[in-house]
């Protein structure tokens, strides 16, 4: 598929991917006769991984290190799910703040509507 159907799919920006490809996060993808990129759909889900490192925060030096083991092949695998499963505890930990600030906003929030509920019980009453 062309580049800006991969992009599609993985809802990226062709610019997005040709920075991935020259940064070393992509495996090198196909091109034909003309030189223009052909994206599998194996490239397709490994720019889905990367697009998701990079969302959840995984610093760019960590995901390269990741490609570069995954370049190498499988023996790489154990190495490669110890910095998945490193991730995956701090995404962790990343949940649990934002629940806490979630839960902090929740409070906020109801406490200003009753703190405007009783301001407008006062109002009303002095009518």
């Amino acid at each position: 598929m062309k580049i800006s159907e991969a992009a599609a799919q993985c809802r990226l920006s062709i610019d997005t991917i040709r920075f991935y490809e020259s940064s070393g996060l992509i495996p090198p993808v196909h091109r034909d006769q003309s030189g223009r990129r052909v994206f599998s759909q194996v490239d397709v889900e490994w720019l889905k991984l990367i697009a998701s490192l990079r969302e959840t925060g995984m610093p760019m030096t960590e995901m390269k290190r990741f490609a570069a083991l995954y370049k190498q092949g499988d023996v790489t695998i154990p190495e490669r799910r110890s910095v998945l499963r490193t991730h995956a505890k701090c995404l962790e930990h990343r949940r649990e703040a934002l629940d806490r600030c979630a839960d902090l906003l929740a409070y906020k929030l109801a406490r200003y509507d009753e703190i405007e509920g009783e301001s407008n019980e006062n109002h009303h009453r002095g009518r």
